[in-house]
């Protein structure tokens, strides 16, 4: 399987990668001019040695003599780690004092316009060598005398070593302190992508409507895809809504008719088997009509959360209009059922159509699959929202499920008829008004499994 990396990570390896070769390149950089500063130095003080050693030759008494001179060697004493070597050479080539193996392949005649620099091997070390000329004019000496000056390079690779060091642990220093701040600021230039992938996160699966979020230019043409791509499918969306609702209006008819013709055929004239099955066949097309009212009720109630202008409505005149139609002249009289209305006037901002709706399909799917011989239907405020209690003494919804009921064509009630649909009016009718569908488990009073449509109150002056 194939390690999939964030563009965070992807960034952070990128810039970490090319902090380390700048890294690897200026510490390079740094051994090369630490040598070179290393010779530099050390280099004066080997020709300033020899120099001084030159200035101690002089003739007396028709001989030469060299005159050793201890500051030339304290200067030289300062690289306590080296070792010096040392040859004179009088102006025959006589070698007048010194390591008389000592050798360089310095060209001579250069020497007599400056020192000469070189590097070598003496005694199986690596040395740098110096030579300097010294002109003599007298008669029984006359001639270029040459002094031949030897270090070893150890005091010169320590101070190299050193400032190398010292450079690598500045740059090192330099490139964490330079990959912190890079990682800061990729993830700050990345919060528009959370804040993006957030946005998407928190939005209702049913809401298609472009994304209006703030984002960078570079991400734009992104944000402008998924909206097109939003766009197309909210157009197939609607397509097969309104496909749906006219299914659903056009099965009506013939299932209206259906059920009179049901009714018409006295089940008097039926053996028991018949009577059965006459009950089941009704039964169905109950259960079909339902649906088909269902189905014609969600579309409607989307249709109108996209092309109904919210007011001012009460709430509790609503409320008690639903319950009016929902609970049916034919109820089992063993059932009770009551409507309780909140002391004071709820006015919330509404489309009383759709309130209407969602409010008759919980108090219906009440009476059908929780009601034993209670229901209660009652509204009251509470803070800054408007409730609608629908409340029932059936066993209610195991909290496990209310996320689940809510969703269209998801029911615990598979087994009993129920096709799905009316919770999930209820909660797109309270989401298109800013509120929530929510659920109350029985408490310890033991009065019951209570469903709560719960919208946000408006204060009218004057109420």
């Amino acid at each position: 399987m194939t390690r999939e990396y964030s563009l965070f990570a992807r960034l952070a390896m990128v810039i970490s990668a090319l902090l380390t070769a700048g890294a690897a390149i200026l510490v390079t950089a740094s051994w090369y001019s630490a040598r070179t500063a290393a010779d530099d130095a050390y280099d004066r003080l080997l020709v300033g040695a020899a120099l001084q050693i030159a200035d101690g030759l002089a003739v007396q008494e028709g001989a030469l003599i060299v005159d050793l001179r201890a500051s030339a060697f304290e200067m030289l004493g300062l690289a306590d780690r080296d070792r010096i070597f040392y040859r004179i050479v009088d102006p025959k080539g006589k070698t007048l004092t010194g390591h008389r193996d000592l050798e360089t392949d310095i060209d001579v005649p250069a020497v007599r316009r400056e020192p000469v620099l070189s590097s070598g091997v003496y005694k199986g070390e690596a040395v740098r060598i110096a030579v300097v000329g010294r002109a003599l004019s007298d008669p029984a000496a006359s001639g270029w005398a040459h002094v031949i000056l030897a270090q070893t390079v150890e005091a010169r690779r320590g101070l190299t070593h050193e400032l190398t060091l010292s450079a690598a642990i500045t740059i090192v220093i330099m490139c964490l302190l330079a990959l912190v701040v890079m990682i800061l600021s990729i993830r700050q230039a990345l919060r528009p992508v959370n804040q993006l992938g957030g946005a998407l996160r928190r939005r209702d699966p049913q809401d298609l409507t472009p994304v209006s979020v703030s984002v960078p230019r570079e991400l734009r043409p992104f944000v402008g895809s998924i909206n097109h791509f939003m766009s197309r499918l909210n157009e197939r969306v609607v397509l097969l809504q309104r496909f749906i609702a006219d299914a659903a209006h056009q099965i009506r008819t013939p299932l209206t008719a259906l059920t009179a013709q049901l009714d018409l055929l006295g089940s008097d004239r039926l053996d028991e088997a018949g009577r059965q099955h006459l009950q089941r066949v009704q039964q169905r097309a109950n259960e079909l009509a339902r649906l088909t009212n269902q189905l014609l009720s969600h579309a409607m109630v989307i249709h109108r959360a996209e092309s109904v202008q919210l007011e001012p409505v009460d709430l509790t005149e609503i409320a008690r209009r639903a319950f009016r139609v929902a609970v049916p002249i034919t109820i089992d009289p063993d059932i009770v059922v009551s409507f309780e209305e909140a002391d004071a006037k709820l006015v919330v901002l509404g489309d009383p159509v759709s309130l209407r709706e969602a409010i008759v399909n919980v108090i219906d799917n009440a009476l059908r699959h929780g009601t034993l011989s209670r229901l209660e239907v009652r509204t009251r405020a509470a803070g800054s929202f408007a409730l609608v209690e629908v409340q029932d003494d059936g066993p209610g919804i195991p909290a496990s499920e209310w996320p689940r009921v809510t969703q269209r064509f998801q029911t615990s009630k598979a087994g009993e008829g129920s096709a799905g649909l009316g919770f999930a009016i209820a909660s797109e009718v309270a989401a298109a008004h800013d509120g929530a569908l929510q659920f109350r488990e029985k408490g310890e009073d033991a009065r019951g499994f209570t469903v709560i449509l719960a919208l946000p109150r408006i204060h009218m002056e004057g109420k």
